[in-house]
């Protein structure tokens, strides 16, 4: 039941309204003169506040600037009682805080709408508050959750946890190994291998990525300078660059560091970048991609064809290599769609001097379609999955 409060100090007219608003259903008081009111308000805080303007002592403005002022009955709705519609008057009130005015005389009606309206009005705020307040409450959870999300990948990377595997990419014509991708894996203590599906986006999305994309960067590049000094000299190493991390200001800066710290010659090193990197910001992309290139380094655009495929942005951006997405692969000889598709993008990467990967390949079948069609390099299951540095060092020494 909604608490009604009544300031007036004409007898006759308060009695009226308590008996009019009881007959409505509400729980009404009655205060005879604003002290009496105030002290009503303050004390058993109502939903709304009905409140006449003219009265001995403390009269209806001055109870209003003291509720207002009350943090308890700062919001309370507050509706003025007058006996004239003086349109200053309205205003002095409305300016203090007042929500609305009733002229005396009023009908049933008048009243009881101008206290409905105000409730439905209170209401709404406080649904609207407490949505609020539940939102703010879930991103304060989810920041928490973030934050202990950062902390455990910063802990794991500290301890040694993170490791680089490396799946060999082969030269379709020779079969021999001629490139590795670099691909970040994390084995927890207790839980075991745990799936870049599970962790990478929580990287992304914590921002640790840049500093977990940093350290694969330097561990493969220094794995292929060991590499090449024992005598495996033809190879290169790709490394994923995460959205983060190609938007920072200083990546080719860090890149050249990277190169200078562990020795490797910048033309051993290919930077594989997604399609979405190249049309969020294409003025940017295109300047730090020169500046990459500038390096000495190769550029390779990888998932080639899930999405964002672009006929445009391959004659305007720098790259060296374009990666078939594994789904064109996938069935390849089984109908005409998928064949026709990657026979056209081989021909189209040829024709303009770039170098062609097919990922996710796992039959002799899509092996024999590849090497036909003059595919450049494939990388799969067929030949190997990721490997550990020291497995695929076998890889190597066996002469695959």
């Amino acid at each position: 039941m909604k608490k009604i409060l009544v300031i007036e100090d004409e007898q006759v007219i308060r009695e009226n309204i308590l008996k009019l608003l009881k007959a409505e259903g509400f729980d009404v008081t009655g205060a005879e003169n604003g002290s009496q009111g105030l002290y009503a308000a303050v004390s058993n805080v109502p939903d709304v506040i009905i409140c006449d303007v003219m009265m001995p002592e403390l009269d209806g403005y001055g109870v209003l600037v003291a509720l207002r002022s009350n943090p308890v009955t700062a919001t309370v709705p507050f509706v003025f009682l007058t006996g004239k519609a003086d349109r200053s008057e309205m205003r002095q009130g409305m300016e203090l805080g007042a929500d609305d005015y009733l002229t005396k005389p009023f009908t049933k009606a008048e009243l009881v709408g101008a206290i409905s309206s105000r409730l439905k009005k209170q209401e709404a705020f406080a649904e609207q508050y407490n949505t609020l307040r539940s939102q703010s409450s879930e991103l304060i959870q989810d920041a928490d959750k973030l934050e202990r999300i950062k902390t455990s990948l910063c802990d794991a990377l500290e301890r040694e946890e993170f490791q680089v595997y490396y799946q060999p990419q082969v030269n379709v014509h020779t079969g021999k190994i001629i490139s590795a991708e670099a691909l970040v894996r994390w084995v927890h203590p207790e839980k075991g291998l745990i799936s870049p599906a599970e962790f990478i986006p929580a990287a992304e999305e914590t921002g640790f990525i840049v500093q977990l994309g940093e350290w694969v960067l330097q561990t493969a590049c220094r794995q292929m300078q060991v590499w090449k000094n024992a005598g495996f000299s033809g190879l290169r190493v790709a490394v994923n660059l995460s959205p983060r991390q190609f938007h920072q200001p200083d990546l080719s800066s860090r890149v050249a560091q990277i190169l200078a710290e562990t020795g490797l010659q910048a033309s051993s090193l290919e930077l594989e970048l997604t399609e979405s990197l190249m049309v969020e910001d294409a003025e940017s992309a295109i300047a730090t991609l020169q500046q990459l290139k500038k390096l000495g380094v190769s550029i390779s655009i990888d998932d080639f064809g899930t999405g964002y495929s672009s006929l445009s942005y391959l004659t305007q951006y720098p790259f060296d290599t374009l990666k078939i997405d594994r789904c064109f692969i996938s069935n390849i000889t089984d109908g005409c769609t998928n064949a026709a598709i990657v026979k056209a993008i081989i021909e189209m990467a040829h024709s303009l001097c770039l170098e062609v990967i097919a990922e996710g390949v796992e039959t002799e079948a899509e092996k024999d379609f590849l090497w036909r069609y003059k595919c450049d390099i494939m990388q799969g299951y067929l030949f190997s999955p990721p490997l550990a540095a020291a497995d695929f060092e076998q890889l190597l020494m066996a002469g695959k």
